[in-house]
Formats: structure tokens, sequence, C-alpha cells
């Protein structure tokens, strides 16, 4: 009989049929979720585990929830390395600092992103232009840096809500000032908005997976409804 977590590991080539979203099961967990929504491992040739977030690594692939309480819990209880050599079929070499690479990777790919959104203008800045485009209904996402002062996202919050904005899309990232002014080129980053719906999205999509795993429950879909 095979094991149950075989059915966890994939071929990362493998793309959704006409009209379904692919769902993957966690091996940890046995959660389903969608590829998007969970973290995809892959087995480099030396048999060591690396952290696939784009899910494009060649080979078979191996998914857990964003979860980083759960995943450091599993590797202090051998849970994971057992869990992952029934997934690949292999034995695995398991890093102990898995949890930080993953974490730095999802902050990266978050900031990279808003990165490249900004650069496609679609992001917008300055307080007295978001209060304006906020209260005209022209933004889909509204961010403020993790050191924001209140007053100041208070402000923000209120123009967003006067243009019937949904208050959950107001979001406080788990990036400073100075991170979001590094990921975008610009001085003393503290609030942005969007002005695309696709970039609000694909935006979105990139910090759930971060809060999620971070445990940042005023980011995650649950809490938020992004």
């Amino acid at each position: 009989m095979r094991e149950p977590s075989d059915d966890t590991a994939d071929a990362v080539d493998d793309g959704p049929a006409a009209g379904r979203t692919p769902e993957r099961t966690c091996i940890l967990s046995r959660v389903q979720g969608t590829r998007a929504s969970m973290i995809r491992l892959a087995l480099g040739p030396d048999g060591q585990v690396w952290p696939d977030l784009a899910a494009k690594l060649p080979g078979r692939g191996a998914w857990i929830q964003p979860d980083r309480a759960r995943l450091e819990q599993a590797l202090a209880n051998g849970k994971l390395k057992g869990a992952l050599a029934r997934a690949f079929r292999n034995p695995v070499a398991v890093p102990a600092d898995l949890a930080d690479r993953i974490e730095a990777g999802l902050a990266r790919r978050a900031l990279d992103r808003l990165g490249l959104e900004h650069r496609a203008g679609h992001l917008i800045f300055g307080s007295e232009k978001l209060v304006e485009h906020a209260r005209a209904g022209r933004l889909h996402l509204m961010l403020h840096a993790a050191d924001a002062a209140e007053d100041g996202c208070s402000r923000l919050d209120q123009a967003w809500r006067s243009g019937d904005g949904d208050p959950d899309a107001c979001m406080r990232l788990p990036a400073d000032r100075e991170s979001l002014s590094r990921a975008l080129g610009r001085e003393n980053v503290v609030h942005s908005g969007v002005n695309n719906g696709k970039a609000a999205a694909r935006i979105a999509q990139e910090l759930r997976r971060w809060a999620a795993f971070s445990g940042n429950r005023d980011l995650t879909d649950d809490a938020r409804g992004i």
C-alpha cells in the first residue's frame, strides 16, 4: 500500500487542467490548498531540500502549508524529514535553517513584487495624492509600513472608507519604511496605494503567503479577506 504522503509529491510542470485550479496537499497537515497559497519544497541532486517558492524547479516537489510554527515543530521532532523522504522516495537532508530560508525568500518575493509594480506605474505615493485617489475610489490596495504612525494611517484609512474602499484592503505590512524604501528605490516610503486591480491581486498573493508563514494574522486571507 502506498504511503499517503506520496500523493503530495508532483512534477513541477504538471499544469492545471482546463477550467480547474490545481490543489496540493500539505505533507505535514494533509490540508489542501492552491499552489499559490502553499510552499513547494524541491530536492537537489545532492539530496538537500530547498524552498522552491516560485514552484519552477525541475523534478518532484513536496508541498507544505505556510505555517512557520508547524514547520519548526516538524523539524525538531523529525516528522518533516520522514514525510519528505516518503514524498521524494529518497533519503533527504533538511537544513536546520529551512524556516529562516523560507521566510527570507517570501519577504524578498513580496518586496520584489512591490518593486516591479512600482516600475510598471501601479503604485501611488504621497499622503495628499493617496487621500485624493482613495476618496475617488481609484485605489485597490492601501499599504502602510510596519512603523507608520497611527495618525497617518488613520487619515488615509478614513479617506479610503469615504471612497467606499474595502477596509480589509488597508494593510499594515510586516516591513518597515527602510525595507520598503530600499525595495522601491525611493526615500522614506511609509504609505503607498495600488491603482491597478491585477497588480493589487499579485501583490496581495505574495503578501498572504509571507504573512501566513510569519504568523502575521493581520494580513492573512482569513483575517483580511484579500
